[in-house]
């Protein structure tokens, strides 16, 4: 039997949809938003089918969220283009590192895919980490491909604002990096929620 969604799950939702709103409204180029908000809506109704049978954690869910968020929000203004001075002053970079940010994001999705194999008892918590972190290295890969087949085929400008690496040759080999980055960092947090929930329990 299906399960509820979530008010987390449904709350987020609603607050996505306002920034799709956002976004769809007069977007930098129209064909370079088509393209970028696809996947985000894929990854969304994936989110929705999951939930219908398993219910992940409020943190898994808002870590879900934050890539979905930032993903939209890059294809409105396109990801070298999102108004994103104050941080990259903060870090001293004359580069726009709004791309970079929502990369690290994606690695967030370690996190519920860990979730998702521990708690339905598929594999040991080592080979879940494990398989999480490889899941999103492969993805970024995979990704990456995508990206530079999609701005080969536009063309021009469209394919240059898509691609977004802003004359940076190595820039794949960094978002992948940041990908990994963030994995790492949300499997850290889950594996800490993991041993203060156990410790609670021996309690």
């Amino acid at each position: 039997m299906p399960l509820r969604a979530s008010s987390s799950l449904r709350w987020l939702s609603l607050l996505y949809l306002a920034v799709f709103l956002f976004s769809a409204f007069q977007p930098a180029s129209r064909a370079v938003w088509i393209a970028e908000i696809i996947p985000a809506l894929i990854i969304l109704a994936i989110i929705w089918g999951v939930s219908r049978h398993f219910e992940f954690s409020t943190t898994a869910y808002c870590l879900m969220f934050v890539w979905l968020i930032l993903h939209t929000i890059g294809a409105k203004y396109t990801f070298a283009e999102v108004p994103f001075d104050w941080f990259n002053q903060l870090i001293g970079s004359e580069r726009n590192n709004f791309d970079r940010v929502a990369h690290f994001s994606i690695g967030l999705y370690a996190y519920p895919i860990a979730e998702y194999l521990l708690r339905n008892k598929l594999m040991s918590i080592k080979l879940a980490l494990s398989f999480a972190l490889f899941a999103i290295m492969s993805l970024a890969a995979g990704y990456e491909i995508i990206e530079w087949w999609y701005a080969a085929l536009a063309g021009g400008d469209e394919g240059i604002a898509f691609l977004g690496s802003q004359g940076d040759i190595w820039d794949a080999q960094k978002d992948m990096l940041m990908d990994t980055l963030g994995a790492i960092s949300s499997l850290i947090l889950f594996i800490a929620q993991q041993r203060v929930f156990c410790s609670i329990q021996a309690k």
